[in-house]
């Protein structure tokens, strides 16, 4: 059974819990309960709002931090972005397109195995550490990413095709690649 995923990243130390432009993580549900009865949701649905500027948390998860945030530049986005589309293809998923920012990266892809979307994410940030790594070193905490990501199913072919619109028209990439142009050529296929 096929299954497709809008699979995000940002690099460490970006977009922070608490961060005033908006953020997805878990954090406590604001109404009043006992304090054993403390919920955490995760508001990441498409469509509806996320979580925004709460100064005590980001200043929380900054003091948490163990080095300086990543910001990758063009050589770094090419490796990684490379490194996406060999990782699919020896796993035989399809990458539908990949947008690779400075800060954060942008993943639809679609798979045939029972995978977990948390071990798909992990597979192509484990591969693409490796080649950072390989080629630029180790970060002195240890990772390049921010633990964990966003991973919103793609249920249909329309919600599929509007990943990839999403993905490719992303504000200031380095990188932005997608199958659809790739297989036309180079050139985007008419609307």
């Amino acid at each position: 059974m096929a299954r497709s995923w809008l699979l995000t990243s940002t690099f460490y130390g970006n977009w922070l819990p608490g961060d005033p432009r908006g953020f997805v993580s878990r954090v406590r549900d604001r109404r009043p309960r006992p304090a054993e009865d403390v919920v955490r949701l995760e508001h990441d649905r498409p469509g509806t709002p996320c979580d925004a500027d709460l100064p005590g948390l980001w200043r929380a998860a900054v003091h948490q931090m163990k080095g300086p945030r990543v910001r990758i530049d063009r050589a770094q986005a090419d490796a990684l972005a490379n490194q996406f589309r060999e990782t699919a293809a020896h796993r035989q998923w399809v990458l539908h397109a990949l947008a690779v920012m400075a800060n954060h990266i942008h993943l639809a892809v679609t798979v045939t195995d029972d995978i977990e979307p948390s071990d798909i994410l992990g597979d192509f940030k484990s591969y693409g550490s490796r080649v950072l790594n390989a080629r630029w070193g180790k970060r002195p905490n240890g990772t390049w990413w921010t633990q964990s990501g966003s991973k919103r199913k793609l249920p249909n072919e329309r919600a599929i095709s509007d990943a990839i619109a999403y993905i490719v028209g992303q504000e200031y990439p380095l990188v932005v690649w997608s199958l659809e142009v790739q297989a036309s050529g180079g050139r985007k296929p008419p609307e």
